[in-house]
């Protein structure tokens, strides 16, 4: 009895000795939503090169900075951007105060749902749209409307809540760099008021490495003590030739790896590009109707025109 009692715990060590190996072995494999593809090749020789001491290409810790775009890099952005989302909601709560907007475009199309006639509206209308929606209150007031709509609001299509709309892939490659001493930094057209309040629980991005877009605030001193309160003025728009100008600004050292999925992030790939030493540039290219969504050239969202020429030319 002793001796089959010693060959079972035998056996039961063998196993999980067995286990514990086969989890070490999935957990030190990089990138495994990855596709084995030359993408993938390509971004682990680059991490190779620049973290090993010995290597002509090593980069040191400090200066292993990354950035990457957020609507259609980190998470989706279709149908529309999910900031856009986030104001038409806003304006369906604050429609009971505000009767005026049932007869004023582009509050009426949203109030209305008439999506078509909200698309008409353009670019101004969706200005008109967000300064309503993000401005007036306080940045702590801001932060809370934020984080209670992040925390319940629901894709049309996957009933899924919108931060878990995000890419796989990306968050693993997030944490691969990030394993390998890399700084990621946000740098996205998006609101960074809006971004900030949800990037550290969704991508272990903190508030203080989001470079996005921003309108104005100003100091008030009220009787419960001073507020910044959000002003319905433009400040800083974070996309094509701002993106570059906002790593400047706000980061103050330029990437060595780059990511992003649109036109509007050439410039800063490019950016990346033009710096000394071993560079990283990778385009997320949306191609899969099934899962997601395949659109670039003629897209309305995303649009990837110029960047897939480019990505193509320089490989």
């Amino acid at each position: 009895m002793k001796k089959y009692q010693s060959y079972l715990w035998l056996i039961i060590s063998i196993l999980l000795i067995n286990s514990c190996k086969e989890q070490i072995n999935e957990n030190s494999v990089p990138l495994p939503s990855w596709n084995e593809s030359k993408a993938k090749e390509s971004i682990i020789n680059f991490v190779n090169e620049v973290t090993n001491e010995t290597n002509p290409n090593f980069i040191n810790p400090a200066d292993r900075i990354a950035t990457f775009d957020n609507d259609g890099t980190l998470w989706s952005e279709r149908p529309v951007y999910f900031q856009l989302l986030f104001a038409i909601d806003r304006v369906k709560e604050l429609a009971p105060q505000h009767p005026e907007w049932k007869t004023t475009q582009p509050f009426k199309a949203v109030i209305e749902n008439d999506m078509k006639a909200l698309a008409e509206s353009g670019e101004h209308g969706l200005l008109k749209l967000v300064m309503a929606t993000h401005a007036g209150m306080t940045t702590e007031e801001f932060e809370q409307i934020v984080k209670d709509w992040i925390a319940t609001a629901k894709h049309s299509k996957t009933n899924k809540l919108y931060k878990e709309m995000v890419f796989q892939p990306m968050i693993e490659l997030l944490d691969y760099l990030r394993t390998n001493d890399f700084k990621t930094y946000i740098v996205s057209g998006g609101g960074i008021e809006f971004m900030r309040p949800w990037v550290e629980e969704v991508y272990g991005i903190p508030p203080e490495q989001v470079v996005g877009s921003s309108i104005k605030v100003k100091f008030e001193m009220t009787d419960n003590g001073p507020v910044l309160r959000r002003l319905p003025e433009i400040d800083f728009i974070d996309d094509k030739e701002g993106k570059p100008v906002g790593i400047h600004k706000f980061i103050g050292k330029r990437p060595i790896a780059a990511f992003g999925n649109s036109d509007g992030d050439l410039q800063m790939l490019q950016w990346t590009a033009a710096g000394d030493g071993k560079r990283l540039m990778v385009y997320i290219h949306h191609t899969d109707a099934e899962r997601e969504w395949a659109y670039d050239r003629k897209s309305h969202i995303g649009r990837l025109d110029k960047g897939l020429d480019e990505a193509n030319e320089k490989d």
